[in-house]
């Protein structure tokens, strides 16, 4: 029933985040206990009181029986209420603390991890799975353990009242096991289909609520729905398959159970009939009722390992996370010092990111300290991939990358990011106050900090309308000269040494643009800046300029060097201001 993969997760989950709580489970299991210890007593007392009803009819005793059995019930109905409450703060416990792992974790994993995985299967483990891994351990495990310790404390009183008549009942126990079986290895395969789906199917919607501005514009709103239609339909079929092949245990059992109480009826009424095996009336009723106790936990207990099979899906989901490592890491003797100001050096660098693609070979670039280089080429050249091996989202796969002298894979990786303030085209903004936006980079930063930085980047104004109000999803509520200018004010306020500009100002009109590169300017001065360009507009300034082209250096020298030379970047320049008119 359980693979050795199962058996590897269940251990892991165990020994992270259960095994520090043993004591309160072993708190938990004698409550359960003292349950299935008051089922046992009740037969008891149940027999007694037939005994009294049949034999010898003394009202007293009868009274008494009745007492003792509303105590042990209402001792019941008080582990009833607490067993709930201490197994879901203790299952909710070891779930949070699973959440705050994976977070720890996801933290850890490379830029590549993320933007190969869609983000609905993160939501899914992070939301679904582990939610449901923290009822089905905090609910259905503990209502299990209660079911199991019923079913053997009753067994033990019922094999103790006549062994010959339990043996007999035990025929049915391979056919039970054989159905678990069949039905388990189904669920397995049912459940890994339907969270594939499900994860699938939130990634749909987040495609679709990133993109509803080109969904309405387009008017593709009935392609959306479509889409969504069909996943929707691809989850109800599977759930449907999923409860069917679970739904296969109730009955069978039902069948077998009937099939037993038959047996005992038919057989312990001989027994009691014949006088010879120390059975009577009162006896035989207390054993059927004893049977009837244990065939309601059984098929319950039955529906546990059905329901098990899925959960080890889920946990085994969550898991496959942690066999997520990072390849970019600290080296063992690396370092913080280092010459920020300096030389920024791509030495015969080759990378690719797929293996039957390569991107760089051998490509050499310098970029010199405290002055501005630019990057133009046409898509796909390589222009950003430069930009993500200087700040190690990704290592070089062959040569080396130094910042005045020092390879960048001898730093800590903290300390090379902090030399870093990136503006991009694709800015990241969150739904809070815009003051909260520009301090995002320095959480430690005063008011006064993020208003001069807002100030710098000529957004300022905006901040102080705005207040505290948020700015939307995703900065929705923002121009993207705005959302621009965000970027900058976070720049002024990291104050790094070394400035990326990647692609800043293509997606500006004239007016705006204009704007940005003042702030731009005066955020550049004095530090190492790299700019990544289509717009040749924006970098004529540049000391130094690089052109390329399917991953090599084509050409590189100034603006007007390269306008000599009448080649690549002539070419696109030329073609360049002709469109601008």
């Amino acid at each position: 029933m359980f693979s050795e993969l199962d058996r590897a997760n269940i251990s892991w989950f165990w020994h992270e985040y259960l095994k520090s709580k043993t004591p309160w489970l072993f708190l938990v299991l004698g409550m359960i206990t003292v349950q299935g210890i008051v089922y046992q007593q009740f037969l008891a007392l149940t027999e007694d009181g037939l005994r009294v009803i049949f034999e010898s009819g003394a009202l007293s005793d009868l009274v008494r029986v009745c007492g003792i059995v509303f105590a042990l019930f209402t001792t019941r109905a008080v582990m009833s209420y607490l067993i709930p409450r201490l197994s879901v703060w203790l299952a909710s416990g070891a779930v949070m603390k699973m959440r705050r792992d994976l977070i720890d974790h996801l933290m850890t994993l490379d830029l590549a991890f993320f933007e190969r995985t869609q983000s609905g299967e993160l939501i899914l483990r992070l939301v679904n799975q582990a939610e449901g891994l923290s009822q089905f351990v905090g609910q259905a495990t503990v209502n299990a353990v209660r079911d199991a310790a019923t079913i053997l404390i009753v067994s033990g009183y019922l094999i103790y009242k006549s062994p010959l008549l339990f043996t007999a009942a035990l025929i049915i126990l391979p056919t039970i096991l054989l159905l678990l079986q069949h039905v388990s290895s189904t669920i397995k395969q049912i459940q890994a289909t339907a969270e594939n789906a499900l994860g699938a199917y939130m990634t749909g919607i987040d495609e679709m609520s990133s993109g509803m501005r080109t969904v309405k514009i387009a008017g593709q709103e009935p392609v959306e729905r479509a889409r969504l239609v069909r996943a929707t339909d691809q989850i109800r079929n599977i759930s449907i398959r999923l409860q069917s092949a679970q739904a296969l245990v109730m009955p069978a059992i039902d069948m077998m159970a009937a099939f037993v109480y038959v047996l005992v009826i038919g057989g312990g009424g001989w027994m009691v009939l014949s006088g010879d095996f120390g059975l009577d009336g009162a006896g035989i009723i207390a054993y059927l009722l004893g049977l009837a106790l244990i065939f309601d936990p059984a098929r319950t207990l039955a529906s546990f390992f059905a329901k098990l099979q899925a959960n080890l899906i889920l946990l085994d989901g969550i898991r496959s996370l942690y066999r997520e490592t990072p390849s970019i890491t600290d080296a063992p003797d690396a370092h913080e010092a280092f010459d920020r100001a300096g030389d920024i050096a791509l030495e015969d660098v080759t990378f690719c990111y797929d293996s039957d693609h390569p991107l760089f070979d051998t490509l050499s670039m310098r970029f010199d300290g405290g002055k501005v280089t630019a990057i133009v080429g046409a898509t796909g050249s390589g222009k950003t991939t430069v930009l993500s091996l200087l700040t190690r989202l990704y290592d070089a796969q062959g040569g080396q990358v130094t910042i005045g002298g020092t390879r960048i894979d001898r730093l800590k990786i903290r300390a090379l990011r902090s030399s870093f303030s990136v503006v991009a085209q694709d800015i990241v903004i969150f739904n809070s106050s815009l003051a909260d936006n520009i301090r995002y980079v320095r959480p430690d930063a005063t008011d006064a900090q993020v208003r001069a930085a807002a100030e710098a980047a000529e957004i300022a104004e905006l901040m102080e309308a705005r207040g505290d109000k948020p700015l939307g999803p995703k900065g929705s509520q923002l121009s993207g000269g705005q959302k621009q200018r965000i970027a900058i004010a976070r720049a002024f306020l990291r104050e790094s040494p070394i400035l990326l500009l990647d692609e800043a100002t293509s997606a500006l009109d004239q007016k705006t643009e204009d704007k940005v590169k003042r702030a731009l300017n005066r955020l550049s001065e004095g530090k190492t800046t790299l700019i990544v360009a289509h717009r040749l507009s924006a970098i004529t300034h540049a000391d130094w300029i690089y052109v390329l082209d399917a991953g090599r250096v084509v050409e590189q020298g100034t603006h007007a060097d390269l306008l000599a030379q009448e080649g690549l970047y002539a070419g696109m320049y030329g073609a360049q201001k002709q469109s601008y008119g």
